[in-house]
């Protein structure tokens, strides 16, 4: 045996080490349970490779971004393995690992029932208890061929190795650019062969070492994400380092069913998307439309305080526009097909607002006097999202984007865009939302039009920008639109889950494209500098966000009903409602419940109704010329004046706090 040297990397600390040849990361690593694979030379790599001389080597634990990855990808082999040995017949899709879990996809005659599942993680932990090892052996596209000759998904992945396509719908796991690897399932004990699979890996090098899993649902899903192949079945699950993180996850998801908006909206009759009309499509009912009401006009307000002004555009037009902008080249499949009108011409509802904006910078001639010019829009787009993404009201056909598009000089674009991001991140601050981070998306190099040194003026000047903003600022190469770069605001809610929010893009190249021009102090044309600016994203989304955010419990200024007035008896209703009437007059939404219910009913009908303030008369209180007050989470003041109380409402409101 002859002497290895290799550099044992731990984030800035570098260690030599000398080690004898055949050494593995598994005994270089030995006695760290954590850590359940390596990272060799900047590629991952599974515990039982043998170190070369000269390699630099890092750790990877289980509670790392990989670490997760390599655990819930080891985990989706089990269920494979399991789900085989239950139903000999299934054939294997794939199976990657995705936020917060994994999944595989399957080709079974009938689609899986609940009581499956149960079995099938029965079978899983019983594997797992095995220790069956994971072995990963080099073959041959032929060698691949003929092993796997009974599973034909795989033989077409084998015939996709290193294209383009094989990157679709996690494919990626099973196939690269590079040799194809078959990962055998060992019987620890006898080493006999007990199921075997298609993958690049790394995994884990035992199933025993699968600490915490859950399988979730199963669900129909077409083999590659393609409408054009056949639907398979995917079962989905989670897997994390401990027990305990998956008893909080499984919490967290719970507390999240319960916050889901599509449910929310029904319980609290706020919208619904009826299938009359179409998936995708929401129509929002009186106390949803108060929501929408308040959110639109308090945000228009600030706007006119900053200097935009309104603007209106119409929801379909004539094609050539959108030829004229590049959207027909980059976007076609996410738009609604053509209507053919005036004699042949095509028509098209519109995705977006701002190629109609830059018809109404265009109109007349600019002067730079007028710049920048902040156009602003409450317009409603329409995209044609395939029906498996569609989401409620955050993944929507139909939507309303609070739209705004400014245009500036080049010596006007940084401050503008500094005051611009300020704005946005201070109006959502108002509506409750408070935890953010900024994202940076930078040029997709297949999918861009204008000069690279256009393009790296733009990204640095947004770098800058974001910066000044003092929050975490995270790279998103290649994901900015084709007309220029993008930061993007990302916002936690109340449980944690992170929402993109508003994005401000910068764009020299829609200016371009539409011939836009000011002329300059000098008398000359110049061309103004393009600035896409979405607050809300959509104002469907945004209201979905806060939903959930809130659980429903809006705060007074934005909840539909601020005060429910409950009467002790039928005789104490006038006095209730002439309250209300002096509510009312002050700008409050109050209700009064003069049903036949008894009082306790109507307290419970206001709290699930999650309305922040109730407002109970009887006797004493008509005598005295007072109510008591009871707040929504239960606490209760008596023989509250009602000019105190109209005034205590008030001032909650106007202060937009939670109650």
């Amino acid at each position: 045996m002859s002497d290895v040297r290799v550099t044992v990397q731990r984030d800035s600390e570098r260690e030599e080490r000398v080690v004898t040849t055949g050494t593995t990361a598994a005994d270089l690593f030995q006695g760290e349970r954590s850590v359940v694979a390596a990272r060799v030379a900047g590629e991952l790599k599974d515990l039982a490779y043998e170190l070369a001389d000269g390699e630099v080597v890092e750790p990877v634990e289980i509670t790392s971004e990989d670490g997760l990855n390599i655990l819930r990808h080891s985990t989706a082999h089990v269920m494979a393995q399991a789900v085989q040995e239950l139903f000999p017949e299934a054939k294997l899709g794939i199976g990657p690992p995705i936020k917060d879990g994994f999944y595989y996809d399957f080709d079974v005659e009938t689609p899986f029932h609940p009581d499956d599942l149960k079995r099938i993680e029965k079978k899983m932990q019983e594997i797992q208890k095995r220790g069956q090892k994971f072995v990963r052996r080099p073959v041959s596209d032929d060698a691949a061929r003929e092993e796997l000759a009974a599973e034909p998904y795989k033989l077409e992945l084998i015939g996709l190795k290193g294209s383009a396509a094989d990157a679709a719908e996690g494919a990626s796991a099973e196939v690269g650019a590079g040799e194809l690897t078959i990962y055998d399932n060992v019987d620890a004990k006898s080493g006999d062969l007990c199921w075997k699979d298609l993958c690049r890996g790394p995994h884990l090098p035992s199933t025993r070492v699968i600490p915490a899993f859950k399988l979730m649902r199963s669900a129909a899903a077409y083999w590659r994400g393609s409408e054009k192949n056949k639907q398979l079945q995917r079962i989905y699950g989670t897997a994390w380092p401990t027990k305990d993180e998956l008893k909080a996850y499984l919490e967290f998801l719970a507390e999240a069913e319960k916050r889901d908006h599509r449910k929310l909206g029904s319980e609290l009759d706020l919208f619904s998307i009826p299938e009359d009309i179409g998936s995708g499509l929401a129509v929002f009912h009186p106390k949803g439309g108060v929501i929408r009401r308040v959110m639109e006009d308090y945000s228009r307000r600030r706007h006119e305080e900053s200097g935009y002004e309104f603007v209106y555009t119409p929801h379909a037009t004539k094609g050539k526009l959108f030829e004229k902008s590049g959207h027909l080249d980059w976007y076609a499949d996410g738009m609604y097909p053509p209507m053919q009108l005036d004699e042949g011409i095509d028509y098209y509802l519109k995705p977006m607002n701002c190629p109609m904006h830059n018809l109404i910078f265009d109109a007349r001639g600019r002067s730079y006097r007028e710049l920048p010019l902040r156009l602003f829009e409450f317009g409603t787009v329409y995209r044609y999202e395939k029906s498996g993404v569609v989401h409620g009201l955050t993944r929507a056909r139909g939507f309303t984007q609070d739209d705004a598009h400014i245009y500036c000089t080049k010596e006007q674009m940084a401050d503008e865009l500094d005051s611009t991001l300020t704005f946005v991140l201070d109006l959502l601050r108002d509506y409750g939302l408070t935890d953010f981070y900024l994202e940076l998306s930078t040029k997709d190099p297949e999918k861009f039009v204008g000069s690279d040194e256009a393009w790296e003026e733009a990204t640095e000047t947004l770098r800058k920008v974001a910066e000044k903003q003092g929050l975490p600022l995270v790279p998103d190469p290649g994901g900015a639109a084709f007309y220029g770069p993008k930061i993007s605001v990302q916002t936690k809610d109340a449980i944690g889950r992170t929402w993109q929010m508003s994005t401000v893009q910068l764009d020299f190249n829609l200016p371009e494209r539409f011939d836009l021009e000011y002329t300059a102090a000098d008398g000359t044309k110049q061309r103004p500098v393009m600035i896409h600016r979405a607050l809300f994203g959509s104002i469907e989304r945004f209201f979905a966000v806060l939903l959930e955010h809130y659980a429903g419990a809006f705060p007074a200024w934005l909840a539909p009903v601020q005060a429910t007035c409950i009467p002790i008896g039928d005789a104490h209703v006038p006095y209730l409602a002439e309250f209300a009437a002096q509510a009312k007059a002050k700008g409050l939404r109050v209700e009064v419940d003069s049903s036949s219910d008894r009082m306790q009913k109507k307290i419970r009908n206001a709290q699930k109704a999650k309305v922040p303030f109730m407002i109970i008369a009887g006797d004493e209180d008509m005598a005295a010329g007072a109510v008591s007050f009871r707040y929504r989470d239960g606490s209760q003041k008596n023989g509250i004046p009602c000019d105190e109380a109209i005034a205590e409402i008030l001032d909650v409101v106007e202060r937009r706090v939670q109650v």
